[in-house]
């Protein structure tokens, strides 16, 4: 502990720092918002939002959350990518979804994916519910 309280870890300071890069808000955030375009910087949000998704599942499946199987209907890539890892739209069927549900029971997701398991078509996949969005799922990886 400092003289002026408890520091931040380098991570915790990084993550605050990407956070207000991806609102647009404090020095970082409107200087990145003025450098880059309207369609640069709302692909920067759309990656940092997936990021910070992807952590989220991790803390849910840690706590013991239940997941849910689903099965792979398409994928496709955004050309995006964080830390090397695609950024890919993902449209699945969970199990005991049936073709009455709207839009035939699909889910439309946009997520990171491991290069090294990249889902296919007809693959099962893992989804947990959304905390943030009641009736929402976020991936969790492969089955």
């Amino acid at each position: 502990m400092g003289i002026f309280g408890k520091r931040k870890s380098r991570e915790e300071r990084a993550a605050e720092i990407a956070n207000k890069v991806a609102s647009g808000k404090g020095f970082y955030g409107r200087t990145t918002r003025a450098f880059v375009g309207r369609e640069d910087f709302a692909k920067l949000q759309g990656a940092i939002g997936a990021h910070n998704s992807a952590a989220d599942v991790q803390q849910l499946l840690a706590m013991g959350a239940p997941t849910t199987v689903a099965v792979v209907v398409s994928i496709s890539d955004t050309g995006k990518l964080v830390n090397f890892d695609p950024i890919v739209d993902l449209v699945v069927q969970p199990a005991g979804a049936t073709n009455h549900d709207h839009d035939h029971g699909n889910v439309a997701l946009q997520t990171i994916v491991s290069k090294l398991a990249i889902p296919r078509t007809g693959d099962q996949v893992l989804l947990v519910a959304d905390p943030a969005r009641p009736g929402g799922f976020l991936y969790a990886g492969m089955a």
